[in-house]
């Protein structure tokens, strides 16, 4: 027989009622702050009343002769009280009542335009609760993280109402115009988060695009959900940049998968395009046994580290000629990648840098799954795309220009790397 053991009510209730920490840190400038909060609150509220009414509580009405306030008269009946949870914490407030007279007659409950019917959180409570989220804190853990200031009055629920707040200005961003962004390199590359589709963990690709302006900012410019990095998910993502006026890019960084390729070679054949050398690092790593890895990394890195393209083009026929002979799958795999593997160096010099990689990309990805680590699997698909982006619109990522951005001007020269071993 198998027994099931409950707690008790009494226990539960006495362990969330139990002291802790900082509940005994009585501060009479938050208490002051609080009191005078709460009167401003409910002056700024009958204000509007009277305005309103075009008089003070117990004022007479203006003349009758005020041609412009004669049609808005009501009468107060009493108030009611309101809970409000501020930055300045959680007060009760007296909120006055009123109807106004209408046409034909009839009366209509007065609505204040400074508090909102039914709101419970002013605006800089709601960001500071979606700020604390995007740090990455879960929402079973903003209530603990905001008691203290809060009172307790943040639960998982105010959390994820809170955050869906958010989609409008998302909705807003993935339509907004890119006519006017003066677009001359794009970085684009995917990354896989797990969500939960009908009721069951599931993997899923979110395909990221960076832009970088003439002026060497970095831009986010698109970030979709999608079941994969195939070619037709790749070009719904370029189609809808185009769509909303992305003008032709100048360069391109990719990851070197080839689903992005085809997309590209669609809608913008003939632009230089750089494959990530780090990735394709990854490549050749996987066509060999650990114990070659060492030294395949210190052969790769002295050919595409080097100082010069002269350089670089003896270092590359020297790694094929070796690896040809020590292990040919790594040769093949360098090989494979072809001239897009070293066309950054067909831009000066101070670019290389950042154009060699996609690292750009790879620093919001390891960001994204640092945020996400608190809850190991996102409630959707929209819910990732959306965090991703609000990593940056709220300012927890910040993006410097790219390395050499004075030079970005300077078109790529014609001539590509020897490529001959």
């Amino acid at each position: 027989m198998t027994s099931v053991t409950t707690k008790p009510d009494s226990l539960q209730l006495e362990a969330e009622t139990a002291p802790h920490l900082f509940d005994d840190w009585f501060d009479p400038i938050e208490v002051e702050v609080r009191d005078r909060a709460r009167q401003f609150i409910e002056e700024l509220i009958r204000g509007e009343l009277d305005e309103a009414l075009a008089r003070p509580r117990y004022g007479r009405s203006k003349a009758a002769g005020d041609e412009e306030r004669a049609g808005v008269v009501g009468h107060r009946h009493g108030s009611r009280k309101r809970s409000l949870t501020g930055t300045f914490g959680s007060v009760e407030i007296e909120v006055p009542r009123a109807r106004l007279n209408i046409p034909e007659g009839k009366t209509a409950e007065w609505k204040s335009r400074t508090l909102r019917a039914y709101q419970r959180r002013t605006l800089a409570a709601d960001a500071l609760i979606a700020s604390c989220y995007l740090a990455g804190t879960n929402t079973r853990r903003v209530r603990r993280a905001l008691a203290a200031l809060f009172g307790g009055a943040v639960g998982k629920d105010t959390v994820s109402r809170t955050w869906r707040k958010v989609k409008s200005d998302w909705d807003a961003w993935n339509a907004r115009s890119l006519a006017e962004e003066p677009i001359v390199r794009l970085i684009l590359d995917g990354t896989v988060v797990r969500v939960r589709l009908d009721r069951k963990a599931t993997s899923i690709s979110l395909l990221v695009v960076l832009g970088v302006r003439a002026d060497g900012q970095k831009v986010l410019l698109a970030i979709k959900s999608m079941g994969g990095e195939s070619a037709e998910a790749w070009r719904t993502v370029l189609d809808d940049l185009i769509r909303r006026g992305l003008q032709r890019p100048e360069f391109l960084i990719v990851d070197g998968a080839s689903g992005l390729d085809k997309a590209i070679a669609a809608v913008w054949d003939g632009v230089p395009v750089q494959r990530c050398t780090v990735h394709k690092h990854r490549n050749l790593l996987a066509h060999a046994p650990e114990r070659l890895h060492e030294e395949i990394t210190a052969d790769y890195n002295d050919m595409i580290y080097a100082a010069t393209r002269e350089e670089m083009e003896t270092r590359r026929k020297a790694f094929i000629r070796k690896w040809r002979l020590k292990h040919r799958a790594v040769a093949d795999s360098l090989e494979e990648a072809g001239e897009r593997l070293f066309t950054f160096t067909r831009l000066p010099l101070s670019q290389w840098r950042s154009v060699r990689t996609t690292n750009a990309i790879e620093r919001l990805h390891e960001e994204f799954k640092r945020r996400i680590k608190t809850q190991t699997v996102l409630p959707s698909a929209d819910t990732a795309a959306m965090l991703f982006w609000a990593l940056l619109a709220s300012g927890q990522i910040n993006m410097r220009k790219v390395d050499g951005w004075q030079t970005l001007a300077t078109p790529p020269i014609a001539q590509p790397i020897d490529l001959a071993a």
